[in-house]
């Protein structure tokens, strides 16, 4: 949360509650919406950190807000953020584990473990399917992350099939 906080601070100063409809608007329904609590306490320790710096506002009829803005050292860990490639392989997945040690436990079914994530699967990528319908057609952010989520899902589903005929090759 933290950089994309700082993204959306490049554009210009914001309080919490504006940066959150932001988020939202951005990312659609698809994408898990942080609380507001969330995004304070993020903000508070990029402030902390030197990354923003806040600003009381007086308002006339409502309590005072705070307005962030990006500092030169908030720019530079945003430069660098989107300088840094993504390397996340899915080396480390809690499925996997599961399907590995099952045959050890006495306590699981690999085939029924497959089977049971491939329904999970199933049943994300029909909940996938229905808010890609209804997610505004305008918002094409929200319509490229659910399709990648989808296009994962498929990979996985893939994969599990794989997974599926090796093991009952081993039988």
């Amino acid at each position: 949360m933290r950089l994309p906080l700082l993204a959306l601070l490049a554009r210009g100063p914001a309080h919490g509650y504006e940066l959150k409809q932001d988020l939202e608007q951005l990312l659609g329904s698809a994408y898990p919406q942080p609380n507001v609590g969330q995004i304070y306490v993020t903000l508070a320790r990029l402030e902390k950190s030197g990354l923003i710096e806040g600003e009381d506002v007086e308002q006339s009829s409502q309590p005072d807000k705070k307005v962030y803005h990006l500092t030169d050292a908030g720019r530079e860990a945003l430069r660098a953020w989107f300088e840094e490639p993504e390397d996340e392989p899915r080396v480390r997945d809690e499925f996997f584990m599961k399907l590995a040690v099952a045959p050890q436990t006495g306590l699981a079914n690999q085939i029924a473990l497959i089977n049971q994530q491939r329904r999970q699967y199933l049943n994300t990528m029909r909940q996938l399917s229905k808010l890609a319908a209804a997610e505004d057609r305008d918002n094409r952010i929200a319509h490229l992350l659910i399709e990648g989520a989808m296009l994962h899902l498929q990979a996985d589903l893939d994969w599990l099939e794989r997974c599926q005929e090796e093991l009952e090759e081993l039988e």
